[in-house]
């Protein structure tokens, strides 16, 4: 066992452990990028999961227990088509659990647990595994929670039909994709405190579930008194959500979903939409055009027949559900045809396409009926698939990560901070995208011997509340509008002909039921020309409804891949760290049209970026790197693979969970793996050591909401 304990570079052709504190070593010749992988501290992996299913949700109470989801489980129908594995029984399902017996203790090191093995038998590869004390599943997919009323992770329609039981394309099983967990403690209610999970699907849903911590650190469920949120007239009263991935636990003591819209793209990966207006929209145009599209996803295989080309519009896949969503809303449904010859497309209650993509602050959690929970959604933050919020101590400052290729990393600064406003619809504030400075540095070394230098390239300013006024002008759209405003062909007719008509309108020129490709440029130019806060009043939705196109047309660095796991410890001050986890390291970052284009890392890597004192960050520092993969018969099985969720323990440890492509691993799950980094921060003066979400009147319960707030002022406006 090799332990890494300052800043190890190991290049190609050296003897040497794959990752930092692993069982064995190997020896690998892992391609062309120098210093793939790189640890630059204590790495240990703690936990493997079962066959097909990824690590998420990491949450480790104030007591030390640690939480985890088990998302996508190979069930035994998928095992039946790949037999090298069967999932142990209990494991078949995705599901919520913990880690018994064993609880981290606040401020130790690495060496409190002896490292995971790797799992090498079928029944070690077929369960969830620990480095110490046992995984116990406290819920599983479509278990009967709310009395028997509902099922886990199952929404309604505003019939009570479960959306399980509808017809329609689906994004995920439902139940089946577990992933943030936050925990909000009660000290004083009938509860030790209420976990939140999302559920990654569409329609999407957040669970309430109460939870008793014992002083050992086990934890029990009450599934009778769980709820799916999404069936609450507060949560349908927002539209519902799409596909809530991870998220965060804000410093006023509220969960904090984030929406992973994939479906948002307007242009495919590097492409511009100054690009789709002078060369043409085939091979350029992104999946959200098609979003009222009559079955969205199926344009991903006519484009193909269309144009004789193998393009497929970047993001339609997160199309899956839409039609769903618009049942859960309380669309009818439209299972009939039209005339024979095509399905009916649906009117009235149809999804807004600007309703989905944002940060969702769960207030009053703990309220005695989960009915009471509001939901509030952060227009003002911009719109992506984002996989997680970072917002800071100072109350006011959020860093947020967007999933998927060519994709951004944002911030948003809010006027005060964001308590403070008495009512969350005039939270004012600043949105901003990243423009990565040393472009040639990054050219010329590989990403573990150099950091990203970043600045803010301000996109606009608007308050919360004039954003959902924007989204609203786009209320009404349908289905129908997309045949209507699209074609010249009568859809009751002749649907078929119709249909391709429309869809050939759009490649070309764009969905004109939405923002329009020349309002994109026209803000772009009056931006160039004017500043961000010049633009006609009429465009000042742009970069909060289009925010990755707005990006883009200034040149912003929209070339990150899979920028999904972001946190830093609990009440950081300045001078501690965020933590940014990419999955991978390729794409837009590395291909010809990019403009950062440094060396890939298949493997994926993690960044650390220094708090200012004004709470800025302007330096993403690597301190992990995966593999390069070039040769994936180099990757040796301890490299840390894919990193998704990163949490920061309070005392700066960090776990970081795999979504993996397993490359040459002998083995076929994803791991959670402890980093604890070379020069390890203390957490802060004001914060000592406590457990994350600490309470020193419920120590080791987590962090109850703060409760009421006076305003300092009458009410005032937003951030992005």
């Amino acid at each position: 066992m090799v332990d890494i304990n300052r800043r190890t570079l190991l290049k190609s052709s050296v003897a040497a452990a794959l990752g930092a504190s692993i069982v064995g070593t190997a020896t690998a010749d892992d391609g062309n990028t120098a210093g793939a992988p790189m640890v630059d501290g204590d790495l240990k992996r703690f936990a493997t999961t079962a066959f097909g299913a990824e690590v998420t949700g990491p949450f480790v109470v104030g007591n030390g227990t640690l939480i985890f989801s088990l998302q996508h489980p190979l069930d035994p129908d998928e095992a039946a088509e790949t037999p090298a594995v069967v999932n142990d029984e209990r494991f078949q399902d995705g599901g919520i659990g913990y880690v018994r017996g064993f609880q981290f203790e606040d401020g130790a090191d690495n060496e409190e647990f002896t490292e995971l093995s790797t799992p090498t038998t079928a029944d070690e590869q077929g369960r969830v595994r620990t480095a110490g004390g046992e995984y116990r599943l406290l819920a599983r997919e479509k278990q009967p929670i709310a009395g028997g009323d509902e099922r886990l992770g199952v929404p309604k329609t505003p019939d009570g039909t479960p959306v399980d039981e509808l017809s329609g394309s689906q994004y995920s099983q439902f139940g089946n994709d577990p992933d943030m967990n936050q925990f909000v403690a009660t000290p004083d209610g009938e509860y030790d405190g209420y976990l939140f999970t999302n559920f990654e699907q569409t329609p999407g849903t957040l669970t309430r579930i109460p939870l008793d911590v014992a002083d050992d650190g086990s934890l029990a469920a009450d599934l009778d008194a769980s709820t799916n949120l999404a069936n609450t007239d507060n949560y349908r009263a927002v539209g519902g959500t799409k596909i809530n991935c991870y998220g965060d636990l804000s410093p006023w003591g509220t969960p904090l979903s984030a929406e992973e819209e994939y479906a948002h793209p307007r242009v495919s990966l590097s492409a511009t939409v100054s690009d789709m207006v002078e060369n043409g929209g085939v091979g350029r145009r992104g999946g959200a055009a098609f979003w009222n599209r009559p079955n969205p996803t199926g344009i991903s295989g006519l484009v193909g027949e269309y144009y004789d080309t193998g393009w497929y519009p970047q993001g339609t896949f997160g199309l899956a559900g839409t039609e769903l969503l618009a049942y859960y809303l309380g669309a009818e449904r439209r299972d009939q045809t039209a005339d024979g010859n095509g399905p009916a497309p649906i009117g009235g209650r149809y999804p807004n396409r600007y309703d989905y993509g944002y940060i969702v602050d769960f207030r009053n959690p703990d309220a005695d009926d989960p009915a009471d929970v509001e939901p509030v959604k952060y227009y003002v933050m911009g719109r992506a698939a984002w996989e997680a919020p970072d917002i800071q101590r100072d109350q006011r400052t959020a860093y947020l990560t967007s999933d998927g290729s060519n994709k951004g990393i944002y911030k948003f600064v809010a006027d005060r901070p964001i308590p403070s406003y008495r009512d969350p619809m005039d939270v004012a504030g600043t949105l901003y995208a990243p423009l990565v400075t040393n472009k040639a540095a990054a050219r010329d070394k590989p990403p573990a011997e150099v950091s990203l230098d970043i600045e803010w390239l301000e996109l606009g300013h608007a308050t919360n509340r004039e954003v959902e006024s924007w989204i609203a002008d786009y209320e009404y759209v349908t289905q129908v509008d997309y045949l209507e405003t699209h074609a010249e062909t009568d859809w009751r007719e002749d649907f078929g002909a119709a249909l391709e008509e429309a869809d050939r309108a759009v490649v070309e020129n764009g969905n004109r039921d939405y923002i329009t490709d020349e309002e994109i440029l026209e803000w772009a130019r009056q931006y160039e020309a004017r500043g961000p806060s010049e633009v006609d009043e009429d465009l000042r939705r742009v970069p909060f409804l289009e925010t990755r196109a707005a990006a883009k047309e200034l040149g912003a660095t929209i070339e990150f891949r899979k920028a999904e796991g972001i946190d830093s410890v609990d009440d950081a001050t300045p001078g501690d760290y965020v933590y940014v986890g990419l999955s991978e390291v390729n794409d837009g970052f590395v291909d010809d049209e990019g403009k950062v284009r440094t060396q890939r890392v298949d493997g994926g890597m993690v960044y650390r970026a220094e708090l200012e004192s004004d709470y800025n960050i302007s330096t993403l520092e690597p301190v992990l790197v995966g593999p390069d993969a070039t040769d994936a018969s180099d990757v040796a099985d301890d490299s840390l693979l894919n990193v998704d969720n990163v949490w920061v323990m309070d005392d700066g440890r960090v776990l970081c969970c795999e979504d993996a492509d397993q490359f040459s691993r002998s083995y076929p799950n994803d791991c959670m793996y402890v980093f604890d980094p070379a020069d390890r921060q203390s957490g802060g003066d004001d914060n000592p050591g406590r457990g994350r979400g600490n309470d020193e009147s419920n120590p080791g319960r987590g962090r109850g909401p703060d409760g009421d707030r006076e305003d300092e002022d009458e009410n005032e406006e937003d951030d992005e």
